[in-house]
């Protein structure tokens, strides 16, 4: 338990120092008219409680990720605890602080439009198809998760199946109606419950005498497939929210929309990364016992945590934390899509005010999700399929959202090394796991690093050049 008390310890730390030295970087205007009064429009910007508008970005950017990706991610071992801290202070904070600080200061713009402001048009047009079809692979996996766990709490009649259709239709709702109407009444009470769950296990991580390994013990590769699957780059992708998110950017702008100040960045974006960054480790550790105690062997993520809940915390409090479970997804899901209806409503120009365009918009998006969702139920291994691309293109969007910060940080003059690191760190992770993966080329791991390593090079290189220029242009 020394480990994981540490790792606590480092993620609090995280955000009252590195997080002000993120924000000391973006120097926010408390001055400035933010975009939820500039732009007030009734439906999507909207001044909202700062407390609110944390609790939902927390729940956005949550889903099964720290969960289910932390669960999956302890199957590497105690060196789940490293990527979790250090990427979610160093990476994954910063990514999405400054991120949403960039759309608050572009007037709400969503991410494409961000990327594209500081990579170019070719890239933006890339980034809205890239992004348009993650949002529907985030709305359709976390249909499928909550589902299963609504059908083991309810009657026969009432089946996955069911709860699927359930799901779809409030996605529906969610994603029409004013961001005021449904997402800020009950998001903050579903997120009230993910938190109880997170506290719930965390007292039993406590009190329960359940041995949690530590570092000390060893950093081995524990993972069943540890042959084919190495800690790097696989479980930097496994355990995704938790650390690193690209979902996220496509997220923040829903809420620097609805920010009153500046000042409350860092608050809302670095810091609903940091609890979940808390989340995961939580869950990490759960796992990590679990898989101790009843083995390695493949198992399906939400039978996992239903077993650790009812283990730990007795059927009432099981079932609280599962419904927290269920919530997470669900509502991930259905801001995926409200995100996904604003970038194509972006690129067509078409105001959202009537509800005649949104829908415009949306049946497209409910047809492609509801065929996603069919073709993850209809193969026995469509789920897991689906969620390995959705992984691996969510830290690939990543990529591009540090790239484009660390842009605008050297426009800006400002300190661009505090992305540009994690922007070559991240840009080798994804580029080795498209190399290495058994679903992607599955090439030799030797191979797959050096690789990796030079499509990393050529970034930095080309970025070099591209400042080199920038500034012998600014001297002439």
């Amino acid at each position: 338990m020394v480990t994981f008390c540490i790792a606590l310890l480092l993620l609090v730390l995280g955000y009252l120092l590195y997080g002000k030295v993120a924000e000391r970087v973006i120097k926010p205007d408390s001055k400035a008219q933010t975009p939820a009064y500039a732009k007030n429009d009734g439906v999507d910007y909207i001044p909202m409680p700062t407390w609110k508008i944390f609790m939902i970005q927390f729940l956005n950017i949550a889903g099964l990720g720290p969960i289910f990706g932390a669960v999956l991610g302890a199957k590497f071992g105690t060196s789940a605890y490293i990527w979790i801290v250090f990427g979610c202070i160093f990476i994954g904070a910063v990514h999405d602080y400054t991120s949403g600080m960039l759309s608050l200061r572009h007037g709400g713009e969503n991410l494409p439009e961000i990327i594209g402001r500081y990579l170019g048009n070719t890239t933006k047009l890339i980034m809205r198809i890239f992004t348009i079809i993650l949002m529907v692979m985030v709305a359709a996996v976390f249909v499928s998760g909550p589902a299963a766990i609504l059908d083991s709490l309810t009657p026969e009649s009432l089946n996955a199946n069911f709860w699927i259709i359930v799901i779809f239709v409030y996605y529906v709702v969610a994603t029409l109606l004013p961001i005021d109407k449904i997402i800020g009444k009950v998001y903050p009470v579903f997120a009230i419950a993910l938190i109880f769950m997170a506290l719930g296990i965390l007292v039993m991580l406590f009190t329960g005498q359940y041995h949690i390994p530590e570092i000390t013990e060893g950093l081995t590769n524990t993972h069943p497939q540890a042959d084919v699957l190495p800690i790097f780059p696989i479980m930097c992708v496994t355990i995704a929210c938790g650390a690193i998110s690209g979902f996220h950017a496509t997220q923040s702008p829903l809420m620097a929309r609805c920010l009153k100040n500046e000042n409350l960045g860092r608050k809302v974006f670095y810091g609903s990364m940091i609890l979940e960054g808390i989340m995961a480790l939580i869950w990490a550790a759960a796992a990590i016992w679990y898989y101790q105690n009843y083995g390695y062997e493949e198992g399906n993520a939400a039978k996992i945590v239903n077993f650790i809940t009812n283990t730990w915390m007795g059927r009432f409090g099981a079932i609280l934390a599962l419904l927290g479970v269920v919530f997470a997804p669900i509502t991930s899901g259905d801001t995926a899509l409200r995100s996904c209806r604003l970038i194509v409503a972006d690129f067509l120009k078409k105001d959202q005010q009537k509800i005649s365009n949104r829908l415009l918009i949306a049946i497209p998006l409910f047809v492609a999700t509801a065929g996603v969702i069919i073709y993850s139920l209809a193969d026995s291994n469509g789920f897991n399929l689906i969620w390995r691309y959705f992984a691996w293109c969510n830290q690939t969007l990543s990529v591009f959202t540090l790239w484009a910060v660390t842009v605008f940080l050297v426009v800006k003059g400002k300190k661009w090394i505090i992305t540009f690191i994690p922007a070559l760190f991240m840009t080798q992770v994804c580029a080795t796991y498209l190399m290495l993966a058994p679903e992607c080329l599955s090439l030799d791991h030797t191979l797959s690093y050096i690789l990796g390593g030079v499509v990393t090079i050529a970034f930095a290189i080309g970025f070099f050049v591209w400042k080199n220029k920038r500034s012998a242009i600014k001297e002439s």
